[in-house]
């Protein structure tokens, strides 16, 4: 991730469809007036948290051996992890109906810093499967960074 893009500014570009960045920064913006006009809270604050909280260590990924295909546990890279939190809240928000994404979007984030709801439940449903395919661990391989 370049040094000078913020966590912020890659969840906006995650946001963007048909290339509007200018309607996702204001749907951004949006969404932070509105944590703070509900919540009193900082948004900012509540942001950052709430991607710390989604944000996965572990996951599983598909490893041939001879004839089988395991599903074996590995470290995230930083890069994906936010990309996957990112896409878990996001997609939370856009699969309500009947409102503003506006409201979705601030109501998962205050969910997801609270530990609660939809994206966390992604994150737990990820780490129970690698649990329970632990024991194909041995078939990792170590990736360059």
């Amino acid at each position: 991730m370049n040094p000078k893009e913020s966590i912020q500014d890659k969840f906006t570009n995650y946001i963007m469809l048909q290339w509007k960045k200018s309607l996702a920064i204001e749907l951004m913006d949006r969404t932070f007036e509105e944590i703070k006009n509900r919540w009193q809270k900082d948004p900012k604050s509540i942001f950052n948290k709430a991607m710390e909280n989604v944000m996965p260590k572990i996951e599983v990924r598909p490893k041939r051996v001879w004839w089988s295909i395991f599903q074996v546990p590995q470290e995230v890279t930083a890069k994906r992890q936010l990309f996957l939190a990112s896409k878990w809240i996001i997609k939370a928000a856009r699969s309500k109906k009947w409102g503003s994404f506006v409201k979705f979007l601030a109501n998962e984030l205050i969910d997801a810093a609270n530990e609660s709801w939809d994206a966390i439940k992604k994150k737990l449903d990820v780490y129970k499967m690698a649990e329970a395919n632990k024991a194909f661990a041995r078939f990792a391989t170590k990736r360059s960074k």
